[in-house]
């Protein structure tokens, strides 16, 4: 079978049930459900990888899944060495579950980001020793005592980390998480409008804040064949490219900024985009023609949160030429994570 190639496809180790800090953000998914039920629902979808999540792509032309522990996986907790820990524990589980049906399931690796050492690391092992085909990181990483620190991956101390990412030529996947419990008292900006939370907006506009610190940080001038991977139609950052590298570009910005090229430069060499949970056609198209279409992957339904029926059922009615429909679909995943597939 020759179908779709879904990347962006959430799971969690059972080892992770009691402990995985996602339980908190329960009630902010879903406001007003009862969360002990609602969290074992959720949890019966995350666990399943092998039965209705199979059923669900076959019956709808899913090929093959790439799988990752579920936001804010690692980066949810504050504990460098309870982060390590559970890096390490979902990998194992993970390349054990995907050694079960090597032809429909892969894996992204699961990363604490406390220190680009130990981020290094595991990338290493989960890629080296486990077969994983690159990383996902949630976000910032938080950090403190309470959880109230945030750590973003922009500066200088995450240079050993990149230049890993780039000495095993894999991709990382950045996805959102929800706000921070410290963010969501009375008087901050999500606490007065917690409607706002969640994939609606608050996942793209605090992740594309963390994309663009990234992407300006001058880390890809140093190490340029890093690939990075943004779903949701880029976190909207396509949309905003022409002026974000206007003014960029502008004279008084150009002696000051801290990397050599502007946004447009680095996502067009740097960046790849996804489809998932953001079935606009319109919106892929302008992403085919800004970016170019070896930059945009549909390839993601973003399980369980989304659904596979959806998101196939949009893609048949996608109209695009068929050779980009291919590219989209499943070439340019294959190629961009070097899978064991036939293109």
């Amino acid at each position: 079978m020759k179908g779709t190639i879904a990347i962006e496809e959430a799971i969690i180790d059972p080892a992770g049930v009691e402990a995985h800090t996602f339980a908190q953000f329960q009630s902010l998914m879903r406001p007003g459900v009862d969360q002990e039920s609602g969290l074992s629902a959720h949890e019966r979808r995350l666990l399943d990888i092998h039965d209705g999540r199979l059923k669900s792509m076959d019956e709808h032309g899913v090929e093959y899944m790439l799988l990752s522990l579920t936001s804010p996986g690692c980066q949810g907790e504050p504990d460098p060495h309870k982060a390590k820990k559970m890096a390490e524990v979902a990998n194992d589980y993970l390349a054990g579950e995907v050694k079960k049906n090597p032809k429909r399931f892969g894996a992204l690796a699961a990363i604490s980001m406390h220190n680009a050492q130990d981020a290094a690391d595991e990338l290493r092992r989960a890629v080296k020793d486990l077969g994983m085909f690159g990383g996902l990181v949630n976000d910032f990483q938080s950090k403190g005592s309470e959880g109230e620190e945030k750590v973003y991956f922009d500066t200088p101390e995450y240079d050993l980390f990149w230049k890993t990412v780039q000495d095993l030529d894999v991709p990382i996947y950045f996805h959102p998480r929800y706000a921070i419990q410290q963010d969501l008292q009375p008087g901050t900006r999500y606490g007065d409008r917690k409607h706002l939370l969640g994939a609606g907006v608050q996942f793209h506009l605090d992740l594309s804040w963390h994309l663009y610190a990234v992407l300006s940080s001058g880390f890809l001038d140093k190490y340029p064949k890093v690939q990075i991977i943004a779903g949701h139609l880029g976190e909207g950052i396509p949309f905003n490219l022409w002026r974000a590298s206007h003014w960029i570009n502008h004279p008084f910005k150009r002696g000051t900024r801290p990397m050599k090229q502007d946004y447009s430069y680095y996502f067009k060499n740097n960046v790849s985009i996804t489809t998932s949970g953001n079935y606009n056609t319109r919106g892929l198209k302008y992403c085919i023609e800004e970016i170019g279409l070896d930059r945009c992957l549909y390839a993601i339904v973003d399980t369980p949160y989304e659904t596979v029926e959806e998101a196939q059922n949009w893609w048949k009615l996608v109209e695009l030429p068929k050779e980009q429909k291919d590219a989209v679909a499943r070439r340019n995943a294959i190629r961009l994570f070097k899978l064991p597939l036939e293109e």
